[in-house]
């Protein structure tokens, strides 16, 4: 009985090292969504008002998405581009100060959560890397450190967000290790990339 199950057990693995994935190839271009910034939680803002120094501050965005300045207790941040949280922050202040003229500066990019990539498995440090206009697979595995000494990175996946997590191949070992550039691919905000354990 242990033999068997012992037979078993090696019959499938060696299936599944065996195996190909039967996903498409990920595509080398796509079309870049709107390169207007989005401000996350976690985002350092410089907040700068014209003419008032003892306005002017330095506030991190809280998780919840809110920032809190002096004279504005409470304004929604996450999801809104650093221009159209100014003119905010000068509707509230206007109730106070006369013509306010509100400057935002975002520093510490995080960007809004649902645009970061997440990459997930055998990278060396796997974590949610915020995403950049003209990103691809490469600028990704270098901010991840690259790939552990046990991951099969021929057989990691790309998870598209964007078109209702449509899995494509994505060939990391022939990027990283062989310097084959045909194996980059570009990203999209909300990528999930998978990498999996080699068994041998």
């Amino acid at each position: 009985m242990l033999r068997s199950l012992c037979a078993l057990a090696i019959g499938v693995a060696l299936v599944a090292c065996g195996t190909t994935s039967t996903y498409p190839p990920a595509p080398k271009l796509v079309d870049q969504p709107n390169p207007r910034y989005k401000i996350g939680p976690l985002d350092t803002l410089n907040i700068v008002v014209w003419r008032h120094p003892e306005l002017s501050t330095t506030v991190t965005v809280r998780p919840d998405g809110y920032a809190s300045m002096p004279l504005v207790e409470d304004i929604q941040a996450a999801g809104r581009s650093p221009a159209e949280l100014s003119r905010d922050v000068e509707a509230q202040l206007a109730k106070l100060i006369r013509e306010p003229v509100v400057s935002i500066i975002v520093g510490g990019f995080q960007g809004v959560y649902s645009d970061q990539i997440r990459i997930v498995g055998e990278a060396a440090k796997p974590q949610s890397v915020p995403y950049r206009q003209n990103m691809t697979i490469l600028d990704v595995l270098i901010q991840v450190g690259g790939l552990t000494d046990f991951a099969d990175g021929n057989k990691a996946v790309l998870v598209r967000g964007s078109e209702g997590g449509k899995q494509y191949t994505i060939r990391l070992a022939d990027l990283l290790r062989r310097g084959d550039i045909s194996a980059n691919a570009a990203v999209l905000p909300g990528d999930i990339v998978i990498i999996p354990q080699g068994w041998f």
